[in-house]
């Protein structure tokens, strides 16, 4: 089975073939960092000027580098959402234009759930585990029970831990994508130069708030009275080990949920694009060895959006006899597990 997947939610244009045995043959990603870069965040109507120019070439190089034609392929999937609905749409309607042309089946992809399932691609992990998705605008604690069957159990209230360290980086005037910045940086900082706080970690919940966090480290720059690249580093590194304090806390605490309600997951799972911070990995990783649990996460170029993950998506739905209409409207909202 031959599934080729379509990604264009944000600010990555890309196309991938898999296989149903696990084999990506091609995995093709135009980033348009360079576009957005001086904004220092996503521009919308820039991103989606961009998938269009870049759509056709993405596809027929992923096509090309898997060594196969058009008429090899099972079916054609691609995100529907959420994301930026500019984007969404030019990737959406060109799947669907292709499928139409191919007589192939069309899959209509949730970028989450793709994430979600990310792992399923690149090790044996099995049904139900304990998911960490952090991607985005989204963070949130599920159990997978099955490829849309999620049992969320904790979720942000206000701003994503992938937004917060953009907005970190946005604040000293780092550059974008902020994450993999902040996380450079860190590594020559002090962790324990300021005591920013960790919300929600004494309180009975699942839940995350990083809103505080974010205007913590505002108030603390506000506060210096210079702000070279050796204060740069500290304020990284203390940012940093806080949300891995954040994570940690909350996945332990959804380990001790699962095992109060009886439920054995058969793995930890970190997914999305905060899992190619390595350090948070690690602790996560750590997290699990405590409690005997074994842990899993994509590989660092499967964590940030690609095609690969909405192809895999597309091969599972394939395999269980779905399929969706070319009627199927993208949406920018799209809630994990939710049916239409």
């Amino acid at each position: 089975m031959l599934v080729l997947g379509i990604e264009s939610s944000c600010d990555e244009t890309a196309a991938a073939i898999v296989t149903e045995d696990r084999r990506i043959l091609s995995n093709v990603i135009y980033s348009q960092t360079t576009e957005h870069e001086a904004f220092s965040g996503v521009v919308p109507e820039v991103a989606a000027r961009a998938h269009l120019e870049k759509i056709d070439f993405v596809t027929e190089k992923a096509v090309a580098n898997a060594g196969i034609s058009l008429a090899d392929l099972n079916a054609v999937a691609a995100t529907c959402g959420p994301g930026l609905i500019g984007g969404v749409i030019v990737g959406a309607t060109f799947a669907k234009a292709m499928a139409l042309s191919l007589t192939k089946p069309f899959l209509a992809i949730n970028h989450i759930e793709a994430h979600a399932l990310c792992a399923r691609l690149t090790e044996n992990v099995n049904f139900p585990y304990l998911l960490l998705l952090a991607s985005g605008g989204h963070c949130q604690i599920c159990l997978v029970f099955a490829i849309d069957d999620f049992e969320v159990i904790g979720k942000t209230l206000d701003d994503s831990v992938g937004e917060s360290f953009d907005k970190v980086a946005k604040m000293m005037l780092l550059g974008y994508p902020g994450g993999p910045i902040v996380e450079k940086m860190s590594q020559n900082g002090d962790p324990t130069t300021f005591n920013f706080p960790r919300p929600l970690c004494k309180k009975n919940s699942m839940d995350f708030s990083f809103s505080g966090l974010k205007t913590a480290v505002r108030i603390a720059l506000e506060k210096l009275e210079y702000i070279d690249d050796a204060r740069k580093a500290d304020v990284c590194a203390s940012f940093q080990r806080a949300v891995e304090d954040i994570l940690s806390y909350k996945m332990e605490a959804a380990l001790c949920l699962c095992k109060s309600k009886n439920i054995s997951p058969d793995a930890v799972v970190i997914s999305g694009g905060v899992a190619a911070n390595k350090a948070i990995r690690d602790k996560i990783q750590r997290i699990c060895h405590k409690y005997g649990m074994k842990f899993s996460a994509p590989p660092i170029h499967l964590c940030t959006d690609n095609a690969a993950m909405i192809a895999w998506n597309g091969v599972e739905k394939l395999l269980m006899q779905r399929r969706d209409s070319l009627n199927f409207r993208p949406r920018p909202q799209w809630a994990l597990g939710e049916k239409f």
